[in-house]
């Protein structure tokens, strides 16, 4: 079985909400397991889009700080 490629949300230099609302507009069709990248260069992000995710069932995989950039990696929950 094969595993879907990463879908890249590019949220940078967008200020909040603007990087949750992004990211939930990148998710809704999507199906559970799919791994999606969110590129953000506001430091609230790193607050905001896991708080979102745990409250829709998706889980933050990993975080990192790339040349000022902020990259939030998640895997999408089941579907209620």
């Amino acid at each position: 079985m094969s595993t879907p490629a990463e879908i890249i949300v590019d949220a940078r230099r967008l200020l909040c909400p603007l990087p949750v609302i992004r990211t939930q507009d990148a998710i809704a069709p999507l199906p559970a397991e799919q791994i999606i990248k969110v590129l953000c260069t506001d430091p609230g992000a790193l607050h905001d889009i896991p708080a979102w995710a745990r409250i829709h069932g998706h889980t933050v995989i990993n975080t990192e700080t790339v040349e000022g950039e902020y990259h939030i990696t998640l895997i999408t929950g089941q579907k209620t």
